[in-house]
């Protein structure tokens, strides 16, 4: 099972593959297809059985075009087998529209999945793509569960041929990493631009 922190994983493809200023299409992915790549990369094997993204959703009235390009995109993803989309609201600051908007609960949304359906024996290998340090806590838990062969925990994050992202993991834990490169993006990549209808 695949946990995808999509706006991390968006803007970290951003960095490692594209220039500052590309189109805001250069970074997107198709999580059906990250998944299976993914999958079928791992010298273990295994089934994908579930793709869980996890995003923020602009609010309707301060930020139309924004909502509905999420909502589209969404749309998109939920027609994919095995696919599910999860969203919070954004925050917006006092300052808005000056001060950006940013994605609170997010993290904490997929490490309590991560963890909950750990414990409940819904997935064997759990996959996290993120960068972000704050779901560290929800992969120390799942990897605290000792004593059995599953669930196991793993990550993935993009590598560009100048460097590696940072990458998720636990001090003192070994934790396995795939390292996703720029073909890899190329392979996952989803170009539709979802300003347009």
């Amino acid at each position: 099972m695949l946990f995808v922190d999509y706006q991390n994983v968006y803007m970290s493809a951003r960095s490692a593959f594209f220039e500052p200023n590309a189109h805001p299409v250069e970074g997107q992915i198709d999580p059906l297809a990250l998944g299976n790549l993914i999958t079928n990369k791992r010298d273990l094997g295994g089934e994908l059985t579930a793709v869980r993204v996890y995003r923020g959703q602009p609010e309707r009235r301060k930020d139309p075009a924004g909502h509905r390009i999420v909502e589209r995109q969404s749309r998109a993803w939920r027609r994919l087998p095995e696919v599910s989309v999860f969203t919070r609201p954004l925050r917006y600051p006092r300052d808005w529209p000056m001060g950006r908007p940013e994605e609170k609960g997010i993290d904490v949304a997929l490490a309590i999945d991560f963890v909950v359906m750990a414990v409940r024996g819904e997935y064997e290998v759990g996959v996290i793509m993120s960068t972000d340090t704050d779901l560290r806590p929800g992969l120390e838990a799942v990897l605290a569960m000792d004593g059995r062969p599953f669930p196991r925990c793993e990550v993935a994050a993009w590598s560009a041929s100048r460097s590696h992202s940072q990458r998720l993991g636990v001090p003192g834990r070994r934790v396995w990493c795939h390292w996703l490169d720029g073909e890899d993006y190329r392979a996952v990549a989803d170009p539709r631009d979802y300003s347009k209808p």
